[in-house]
């Protein structure tokens, strides 16, 4: 019987990082089991192993990627009982999160969000209303659900590594027959750099660059960082929403954050607030970006950035 349970869905050939963060967690709350939605290749079940997982447990359906959130929480929910455990782990993707949700109402269990860790006694803490407070909170239900942000621990295989037993979780026919099928999908391009949400580094930009990414996606390339930004800056066009920073958009927690030409408003703040070191750089000395900046630079993104585009590539050889 498992203590924790993780949820992997498309595993792929090798496991994300932010999967890896999930599996060293869930060893805290004891032995671990893993609900894989997806194959699982050799090199994936040998790291699951790696990481102490003892057991790796599959839907008897093979499409609940063709739906939304639904049945995949019904899998969930049979694979707690199925392995016992007190403590699921999800991504804190919007996807992950509306599974959390639906997972608490099936199994009457307490759902955490936003999570920035967890201790042995199943205690989660919180950085809530835009990183202005640090909050702790515990389920006190029999079963405790997480959804915890990326980049808040570094992965670290187990001392012992474990061989995981393969088993398999009757999924509910009624809850994939009611489930709203996805129609199509849309492959998105490939830029090169780490996806944004579980990325080391983000070079951020706001309305300050007007329309003109390129010294920041430099910058970013140099330091193999993510590209991100203001709301300002995807309402206008000149990048993607599915860059965007903020209370309405990703939900960030890298090593280190660079904001250019961004003013620091309340929304930016609250999707960026638990990056480990922030650099800010604007004109305006009196943005309030600087009240959260760990360095900050009054200066025109437009020379700054070059400059340490420019000393980073020396510096790399």
């Amino acid at each position: 019987m498992a203590n924790a349970l993780v949820f992997i869905d498309n595993p792929g050939a090798a496991l994300k990082k932010s999967t890896l963060e999930l599996l060293t967690l869930a060893r805290k709350l004891g032995e671990t089991a893993v609900a894989v939605n997806g194959d699982v290749t050799g090199d994936v079940a040998e790291t699951l192993g790696a990481y102490g997982v003892t057991s790796i447990l599959q839907p008897s359906a093979d499409n609940l990627g063709d739906y939304l959130a639904g049945p995949k929480a019904a899998y969930l929910a049979a694979a707690v009982q199925a392995t016992g455990a007190t403590a699921v782990l999800l991504e804190n993707s919007p996807e992950a999160k509306e599974i959390a949700g639906r997972l608490g109402i099936k199994l009457n269990a307490g759902v955490i969000t936003d999570v920035v860790g967890i201790e042995a006694d199943g205690t989660a803490h919180k950085s809530v209303l835009a990183g202005s407070y640090n909050t702790s909170a515990k389920a006190t239900t029999s079963v405790a659900v997480y959804s915890v942000k990326a980049n808040i621990v570094e992965p670290e295989p187990a001392a012992a590594p474990a061989s995981p037993q393969a088993d398999t979780v009757q999924v509910p026919e009624n809850a994939v027959a009611g489930s709203a099928r996805i129609a199509s999908r849309a492959e998105k391009p490939v830029s090169g750099r780490p996806d944004l949400s579980e990325a080391r580094i983000v070079v951020a930009g706001g309305r300050g660059v007007d329309g003109d990414f390129g010294p920041l996606e430099e910058l970013a390339d140099a330091l193999g960082a993510a590209v991100g930004a203001s709301r300002a800056a995807t309402d206008a066009g000149w990048i993607g929403h599915d860059a965007q920073v903020g209370q309405t958009g990703v939900t960030v927690s890298p090593q280190l954050y660079i904001s250019a030409g961004i003013s620091g408003a309340i929304q930016q703040k609250a999707g960026m607030q638990t990056s480990k070191v922030i650099v800010a750089v604007n004109k305006d000395a009196e943005s309030p970006v600087f009240e959260i900046a760990d360095f900050g630079i009054v200066g025109d993104l437009f020379k700054v950035l070059p400059q340490a585009t420019e000393e980073i590539k020396k510096r790399k050889g």
